[in-house]
């Protein structure tokens, strides 16, 4: 074999050895900013089906507040399903392993969206991969219990770190659900060092109120939205013992190399404020919200 022909063997043999070791996909490993989304003509929404943020029904919250996003920059919508376990990696193509607060970086994957958007909070291991918008929503974790449980909800006091304090020490010797890889993780709160005996959810999140409600364990790990969806759809079946953690925000994700997009959304953010449409959206799905966090949606 001649040395041209030798080259030319060797940079084909590289070629197709790359396309078909990701199974024949072309899609580059880095998200897509502003213009080239405007050139593409579409915007894609990457949501885990969760609460009232992404119904998985075709609607939600952040769900019609990225479809008028879309409409405002002038493309067309489309949704793209994920998972908690692969949310992050959709959108900045990269697999991420979290330990503690920190986030490991391995191998590469494919990118299938522009915008994360589902009930996603604003965590400081996710701020290390992923830009977040200004926020769109209050949270807080808390800890729920089935109403029939002897544990009784804390006394609030005005000290926040002590509520939480409290709160925690009802966990001693329980079993406590979470979700590992969410901010429903148990670890995440030092559960286990307060002697809770914490289990995996492992359905989805939805799911994780009705697994208390049905006596699979005593106690989970939630999120205020959630919190508020369960109590109402499960009366008199649930009760709030208390917080896990001080008032936190989630806010729609993006990835690091799309500051143009997160710009655009955040300026049309503000004018959804500024015009009503935001709160309309917030109470059509999440009504008691605003009595619940009236600081925020002042």
């Amino acid at each position: 074999m001649s040395q041209i022909k030798a080259t030319t063997y060797l940079v084909l043999t590289l070629f197709f050895c790359c396309v078909f070791s990701t199974g024949g996909t072309t899609t580059p490993a880095h998200g897509r900013d502003l213009d080239e989304i405007k050139k593409e003509g579409v915007l894609r929404h990457i949501g885990v089906p969760y609460g009232s943020f992404v119904t998985g029904s075709g609607d939600g919250m952040d769900m019609e507040l990225v479809q008028l996003f879309a409409e405002h920059i002038g493309v067309n919508y489309e949704y793209v399903k994920s998972s908690w376990e692969t949310v992050i990696s959709d959108l900045v193509g990269r697999k991420v392993k979290i330990r503690e607060n920190n986030v490991e970086l391995l191998e590469s994957t494919p990118v299938r969206g522009d915008i994360v958007a589902n009930g996603f909070t604003i965590l400081p291991w996710r701020e290390k991969v992923v830009n977040f918008s200004t926020p769109t929503f209050p949270t807080q974790i808390v800890l729920v219990a089935e109403a029939g449980s002897k544990i009784e909800p804390i006394k609030p006091s005005n000290n926040m770190n002590k509520d939480i304090a409290d709160t925690k020490k009802l966990t001693r010797g329980k079993i406590c659900l979470g979700v590992k890889n969410t901010c429903l993780d148990p670890d995440l709160y030092n559960l286990s060092e307060e002697g809770a005996i914490t289990r995996n959810f492992v359905g989805a999140l939805d799911d994780l109120s009705a697994a208390v409600v049905k006596g699979e364990s005593e106690l989970a790990v939630l999120e205020m939205p959630d919190a508020m969806l369960a109590l109402k759809k499960n009366p008199g079946k649930l009760k709030i013992i208390g917080p896990l953690s001080p008032v936190q925000k989630m806010g729609a994700g993006f990835a690091k190399d799309s500051p143009e997009l997160l710009a655009a959304f955040n300026a049309f953010l503000e004018q959804c404020k500024m015009n009503g449409i935001y709160l309309q959206i917030v109470t059509k799905y999440y009504p008691s919200a605003p009595s619940y966090y009236p600081a925020f949606f002042e």
